[in-house]
């Protein structure tokens, strides 16, 4: 009789052990998606279009427009 409450015992033990190593599985995928998200924010991942402000400064940068047209939009814009 004595055989069979320490196999009870036993069998208890793991299935808390296997729980518990679930539970912390479970916790690191979710940390690892969270994170992965995060990253692709920081990169630039999470927009898909610019400002037209941001295209405004770049054809500027690029001397596709002059300063008057610059400022002529960018008050358009605003």
């Amino acid at each position: 009789m004595m055989g069979s409450d320490m196999m009870g015992a036993g069998m208890g033990t793991w299935m808390l052990l296997s729980m518990v190593v679930s539970f912390l599985v479970i916790l690191g995928l979710v940390l690892l998606a969270a994170w992965g998200t995060q990253r692709g924010w920081k990169r630039g991942l999470g927009r898909s279009e610019e400002t037209a402000l941001e295209i405004l400064k770049k054809r500027y940068v690029r001397g596709e427009i002059s300063k008057e047209e610059y400022e002529e939009k960018k008050r358009d814009i605003a």
